[in-house]
């Protein structure tokens, strides 16, 4: 079976179901052992398709929407779904269709998983530093308020994602971010390399969440570079000179009783 971790301040929600998933309880072989969702890897394509239905079948889902991830800004509405194979441009997905899981794929980005259980409305966002820096949590935010949520009754989860002590970046990422705000200097400590730090991006995402003064901010608080028993994860791969990786999937859905 799919296995899959939860957050404590999304559970507990009648209507809303949930789900940060390992990569376990999959059919992948090889780098891609064994809950590989991600369609744009070099994994056999019908093997991440039974991976997904395995997903939603741990959910309870009819269909499960993910978005063609580009690092971008845009929180994409669901609707109706869309064609699995040709999904839209995006990096966050929101619905308050029952039964549609709405989710993104990540291997060492942030995932964060939204609910207003009262307003009917989940969403789900690929933050990388990119997406982050970039508003796609701000952009996921007000596209859940125009669906008819309330900022102050959203709920977020942060899912498994790098952690600080294995994110080693150079000077001129740093750079971008302190030209920002000079205050996000507070996420990043030197590494052992000359003018390289290692960036805190759960922390730098929490800040943000934070700052949109929503009803709850959770971070699971597992990376993805020290399990790999549990998780995939690029930079690790990228380290080992492998050629590709797989991808985890986090997604949320309203049940049919909502």
């Amino acid at each position: 079976m799919a296995a899959f971790l939860t957050a404590k301040n999304l559970l507990g929600m009648p209507n809303v179901r949930h789900g940060f998933f390992t990569r376990k309880g999959g059919v992948s072989s090889g780098l891609y052992v064994s809950l590989n969702t991600g369609l744009g890897s070099a994994d056999a394509r019908e093997n991440a398709l039974e991976n997904r239905r395995r997903a939603m079948a741990a959910l309870g889902a009819e269909c499960l929407m993910t978005p063609l991830q580009r690092h971008t800004d845009i929180c994409l509405i669901v609707e109706e779904p869309w064609d699995v194979h040709a999904p839209p441009v995006g990096d966050a997905v929101a619905t308050r269709r029952p039964g549609v899981l709405v989710g993104v794929n990540t291997a060492d980005c942030t995932p964060v998983l939204f609910a207003d259980a009262e307003a009917g409305v989940v969403a789900a966002a690929h933050a990388g530093w990119k997406g982050a820096i970039g508003g796609v949590l701000e952009a996921t935010v007000a596209t859940m308020e125009r669906l008819g949520a309330r900022r102050s009754a959203i709920r977020a989860a942060i899912g498994p994602t790098i952690s600080q002590m294995h994110y080693e970046v150079g000077p001129e990422f740093y750079a971008r971010f302190v030209e920002e705000d000079v205050a996000n200097a507070r996420f990043f400590k030197p590494s052992g390399r000359e003018s390289h730090f290692l960036f805190d991006l759960p922390g730098y995402v929490r800040m943000r969440l934070e700052r949109m003064r929503l009803a709850a901010v959770e971070d699971l608080q597992r990376c993805t570079y020290a399990n790999e028993d549990a998780f995939y994860s690029y930079r690790r791969a990228t380290h080992r000179n492998e050629p590709d990786y797989g991808r985890q999937l986090s997604a949320i859905m309203l049940s049919e009783s909502a």
